[in-house]
């Protein structure tokens, strides 16, 4: 994979596979992949269901190679820093002012496309500057590495906390435990 081409397929020994390339199937991926009642192999089984539509027809002994390039995809062909970075974004909480940031980018409502390349997508998304979200990301950043909020920071989050705060996931069995002891409250 290079910058310069927007695959539409990927080689997995060998043999080219299509992909659901559009940003909502990675975004669909990415919130699968937070998802706490999933474990590893079904987060991985659900990638591979929803990134290749003929995901059956990959040879069992390639999935791993498989799931190694969907990976690759989803990071636009980006090898990773080895650091340990701060999450700074949840595609699913933050979705109300990424998409605003990224068809301010984009000029256009990128929703109402019928099919936008995921690479194309985040390549907006990258390109976002002022905004509400810039804005969210900086203070969040801030916090995650202990840094003073500047006043103007301080009340932008005193005054947007809900929306600055990234919220823990639970999974199903702690909601329900969560609703059995309010019940007896």
């Amino acid at each position: 994979m290079t910058g310069y081409e927007l695959p539409t397929t990927l080689d997995i020994a060998g043999t080219d596979y299509p992909i659901r390339y559009d940003f909502r199937a990675v975004l669909d991926i990415l919130a699968a992949v937070d998802d706490p009642d999933l474990d590893d192999q079904a987060k991985g089984i659900v990638m591979l269901k929803i990134l290749y539509p003929d995901w059956y027809k990959i040879p069992g002994e390639h999935l791993e190679e498989a799931l190694e390039k969907a990976c690759a995809f989803i990071d636009c062909g980006q090898t990773k820093d080895s650091r340990h970075s701060p999450r700074l974004i949840d595609w699913e909480q933050d979705a109300a002012i990424i998409i605003p940031a990224v068809n301010g980018v984009a000029h256009t409502e990128v929703r109402s496309l019928p099919s936008l390349h995921w690479w194309t997508f985040f390549g907006y998304f990258m390109e976002v500057r002022e905004s509400l979200l810039s804005s969210v990301i900086h203070i969040r950043q801030k916090k995650a590495n202990h840094k003073k909020l500047e006043s103007y920071e301080k009340e932008f989050y005193r005054d947007n906390k809900a929306l600055i705060d990234l919220k823990k996931k639970e999974t199903d069995a702690v909601r329900k435990e969560k609703e059995n002891m309010l019940r007896w409250l």
